[in-house]
């Protein structure tokens, strides 16, 4: 497995840096077959009022990215949570696979690998020319993904391994925009666009 671990406002130590690798290798043994990639980001806050140090970790396991936050006020407590939280959310993703796999009168259909879903022909000249280099608004960060369509339930299950409030994704029937977000007294909302 390859692990990727990131500093911010902090220097990652060898010791950090180890106890990192223990604790995420541990969390994901029982997973290493679905488990190609782990990115990992510890940072404390700037703002000595507010003891807060994280540990997030990306996952990338069979094409599908499951993801985990957690905050203490100590480093090693952040990186022992989020390593547990990780082991958790890659138990219920292999259970679902495998209940969904074993269905009676279902052919399992494999998620494509990320080679498979990127494209490099489909890129016609330069993405940068005629383009003026502009920064963003400050607190505005931009991410850029395939969104490949699929249905609700698909939606709502990668929603629960994210670890976000909400899930922006193309809905398969109608091929539009839609975000599915969890509400604050159970359950899920769909926002869909009015036409």
């Amino acid at each position: 497995m390859k692990l990727l671990i990131h500093g911010r406002n902090l220097e990652v130590t060898p010791a950090l840096r180890e106890y990192t690798e223990s604790k995420l290798k541990r969390a994901i043994h029982h997973f290493e077959e679905m488990v190609k990639e782990a990115d990992v980001h510890l940072s404390v806050a700037k703002n000595p009022r507010l003891p807060q140090q994280t540990a997030e970790v990306t996952v990338f396991a069979n094409g599908t990215i499951i993801r985990a936050q957690e905050r203490s006020e100590n480093l090693y407590a952040s990186i022992d949570l989020v390593a547990n939280k990780l082991c958790r959310q890659l138990r219920r993703f292999k259970e679902r696979q495998s209940d969904h796999h074993h269905s009676p009168g279902h052919s399992a259909s494999l998620t494509p690998s990320t080679d498979a879903i990127i494209d490099e022909s489909s890129i016609d000249g330069s993405l940068l020319e005629g383009k003026e280099v502009k920064l963003p608004n400050p607190g505005i960060r931009k991410k850029y993904f395939p969104m490949l369509p699929m249905s609700i339930d698909q939606a709502r299950h990668q929603l629960d391994l994210i670890d976000h409030d909400f899930y922006l994704f193309r809905e398969e029937e109608s091929n539009d925009l839609q975000v599915i977000y969890k509400r604050n007294h159970g359950g899920y909302g769909l926002i869909q666009a009015k036409g």
